[in-house]
């Protein structure tokens, strides 16, 4: 039977000096702010049951839980490789760059939206400008989940952009600690093509959904990749301890064994990087789920046809290197 049509809840969009404030009926869902670390993230973000759902080291340092990994800041989008540079990791070096807010191109709030757009200048070790980004997040949300577009195109404005085939990328995001696998919780990884838990690390799939208890109730992240955006389906930098990213320019990096890696560039089924010319851009799309339940009762592949905008086929075979 048809799913009853939920109401959903009004979403407002507040500028603050460290970013804006997103709220569904005036009670909080989260907040993009314009710096933490090297870059823009959303911190923190609020599921359905008003619990947070990512994880909040290192922004908040006063908890007990996992301190691994402190580039893996709740939700951002960075790459290891462009030009040379790594713009994943935060530890400086010659080759560290940043992603610095430039401007908000709008703020707007509505009764089943509202929308945040800003550009980023990618900047060089040494301050230079690389690159930039606009990237427009569109918030929503009803009684029982609450969701995140992404829309966002990366320019080459100062030269060619080259996108290293690196696994240290790219629209990422990490799980609440007791979310993770790893935590031995009952928390589980499954994509669409039905391949869970490390099995569906590197392989490419129209979505991912990451769910686990959070506060004794099931919750999921489903992150979904749309089929306009650059290298659909896209792989998935997805572990058993929490890491959840999807990655349109990693392939051999994702590819394990001698055998696999010689296919690949024998049949060059796939790009290894991406170079993108000057003046050119590039278009990523996604979308952040989070629901109540598994996968199932989440009804994943549901809202990835709604969002893809057709019927389309989420259990489709995809050929994978």
């Amino acid at each position: 039977p048809a799913a009853k049509a939920k109401k959903p809840l009004h979403v407002r969009a507040r500028k603050t000096d460290l970013g804006v404030t997103i709220t569904l009926d005036e009670k909080p869902f989260t907040e993009y702010l314009i710096k933490s670390g090297t870059k823009p993230i959303l911190w923190p973000i609020l599921g359905p049951t008003g619990k947070p759902m990512t994880r909040a080291f290192p922004m908040d340092e006063s908890g007990k839980g996992t301190v691994d990994h402190p580039h893996h800041r709740s939700l951002w989008f960075m790459h290891g490789e462009v030009n040379e540079m790594d713009f994943w990791l935060e530890t400086p070096s010659a080759k560290a760059g940043t992603v610095v807010h430039r401007e908000y191109l709008r703020v707007a709030s509505g009764e089943k939206s509202a929308v945040v757009s800003t550009k980023n200048d990618w900047l060089s070790p040494s301050g230079k400008k690389v690159c930039e980004d606009a990237r427009t997040m569109t918030f929503g949300g009803d009684e029982t989940a609450r969701w995140i577009d992404f829309d966002i195109t990366i320019r080459a404005t100062e030269g060619p952009l080259h996108f290293g085939d690196t696994k240290e990328g790219t629209f990422g995001l990490r799980v609440a600690d007791s979310m993770r696998v790893d935590a031995k919780t009952g928390a589980q990884i499954i994509n669409s093509q039905g391949l869970t838990d490390a099995k569906a690390w590197g392989k490419p799939a129209a979505w991912v959904d990451y769910h686990g208890p959070i506060d004794g109730k099931t919750l999921g992240i489903a992150m979904m990749n749309h089929p306009s955006s650059f290298h659909y389906p896209t792989r998935w930098h997805v572990r058993t301890y929490g890491l959840f990213a999807a990655n349109p320019f990693g392939v051999d990096s994702f590819v394990e064994t001698k055998k696999e890696k010689k296919e690949n560039k024998a049949t060059k089924s796939e790009p290894t990087g991406y170079t993108l010319p000057q003046g050119e851009s590039l278009r990523l799309r996604y979308r952040i789920l989070l629901h109540q339940g598994d996968e199932k009762i989440g009804r994943v592949s549901e809202s990835f046809a709604e969002y893809a905008g057709r019927n389309l086929p989420v259990k489709k075979k995809t050929t994978v290197p």
